[in-house]
């Protein structure tokens, strides 16, 4: 069953859910212990504008940091561990899903995943939307976690 994660920018937070979600993508493909392939992730964004944009983020977004990655149709499926999709169906075999939908709607396929993240933000219609497929999660009975971030 998949595990669901709900991570909550606190308010006040100077970051926003893309933001957010370059540091959840980072600690997810860190998280694998020594000799272990990291998990493949598939970073669900419906709006191509916004994909593109969390795409120039996840190059950027620390110095230090480097995390292979590239949009579906515009990269090697097989070679890159991690994937945005506006689509959300690529076909290859990913582990953990971040969900960047505004939709309150679950995505129809999280449920092949392992793990979803669902990381939030200050917008009222985001939390709104997030409110709603905690609830929808809850009454299918997947067990849930919720995080509170700066």
């Amino acid at each position: 069953m998949t595990r669901i994660d709900f991570y909550v920018l606190k308010d006040g937070s100077r970051s926003d859910r893309f933001g957010l979600s370059c540091r959840l993508v980072e600690r997810v493909y860190q998280s694998a212990p020594p000799g272990e392939q990291p998990p493949r992730i598939l970073i669900y964004c419906p709006e191509p504008q916004q994909a593109r944009h969390l795409d120039r983020l996840l190059w950027s977004f620390r110095e230090d940091s480097f995390l292979p990655h590239g949009l579906i149709g515009e990269t090697d499926l097989a070679l890159t561990p991690i994937l945005i999709s506006t689509d959300g169906q690529p076909e290859a075999e990913d582990q953990v899903l971040i969900n960047l939908s505004p939709n309150p709607e679950a995505p129809r396929f999280f449920s092949r995943f392992e793990r979803l993240c669902e990381p939030l933000d200050h917008e009222p219609e985001i939390r709104q939307a997030g409110r709603k497929r905690y609830l929808y999660y809850r009454g299918c009975g997947y067990p849930l976690e919720h995080h509170n971030v700066n």
